[in-house]
């Protein structure tokens, strides 16, 4: 059997504000929530087999570094779509702003930016 990503965890402001855009735009569920490590809160939203952790510490502290010049940062997440027009429809009505669309194999993409800071890239497949 080949491996496959079950899920990353990512440290956020808001989980459930967080989980709430994704469902909105993704159309991701949440899997579980609760209390977290080290009095924080964490809720897990993707899919049954494939989930984002959303992990808030008990006082987060924002980074002032980018993810690109720092070893093992997190530079941006791929979610694949079927239909990247109507998704780029979603992620503008939760407020965020489509950036850097490109077409070129395997497919479209387009990039925008979360409240958190968070890259999230935007692909559907020809």
């Amino acid at each position: 059997m080949m491996a496959t990503l079950e899920h990353t965890n990512f440290t956020v402001n808001d989980p459930k504000a967080s989980a709430a855009w994704m469902h909105k735009v993704f159309g991701w569920d949440i899997r579980w929530e609760g209390a977290a490590m080290a009095g924080g809160y964490t809720v897990h939203v993707g899919t049954k087999h494939t989930y984002l952790a959303l992990y808030r510490p008990e006082h987060p502290e924002p980074s002032s570094e980018s993810s690109y010049d720092v070893v093992g940062g997190l530079n941006h997440v791929g979610v694949l779509v079927e239909d990247i027009d109507a998704t780029e429809a979603k992620v503008r009505a939760a407020g965020f702003t489509p950036h850097n669309h490109a077409d070129y194999e395997p497919g479209k993409r387009f990039y925008f930016d979360d409240d958190n800071g968070i890259e999230f890239e935007v692909v559907q497949y020809d």
